[in-house]
């Protein structure tokens, strides 16, 4: 069976955005379960809101269950949503960062003030 074919394009479809770090895992999956698709990556100018999947309506409920077991964050054209996961790991550098820079802001302070 051909997974990625472009005749899914000519059915009742539904198109699902993936973000690209969680591309090779749902594909992996697709081609498990055997299910059919077409990836839409030639045709897509930017990735912001992830790869564009083309899937047979009928899998929706297969689809699904991919995304909760893998935790695949994935979206549709008019619901977009993103990795709050990412958002957070970047929140905590920022704030490292941050900590970082007073930490030796104080310390030159304190420096500055026993040498005096």
């Amino acid at each position: 069976m051909k997974v990625n074919t472009p005749k899914i394009l000519f059915e009742n479809n539904v198109k699902i955005y993936v973000l690209p770090k969680d591309k090779i895992i749902f594909e992996s999956e697709l081609e498990k379960q055997s299910i059919e698709y077409y990836c839409d990556i030639e045709n897509q100018p930017m990735f912001e809101s992830g790869i564009r999947y083309f899937i047979k309506n009928d899998d929706r409920i297969k689809i699904d269950k991919i995304f909760i077991e893998n935790e695949i964050i994935a979206n549709t054209e008019t619901i977009q949503t993103s990795d709050y996961r990412d958002q957070k790991k970047i929140q905590k550098i920022y704030l490292k960062g941050a900590v970082i820079v007073i930490g030796i802001m104080l310390l030159i302070m304190l420096i500055e003030s026993l040498l005096n």
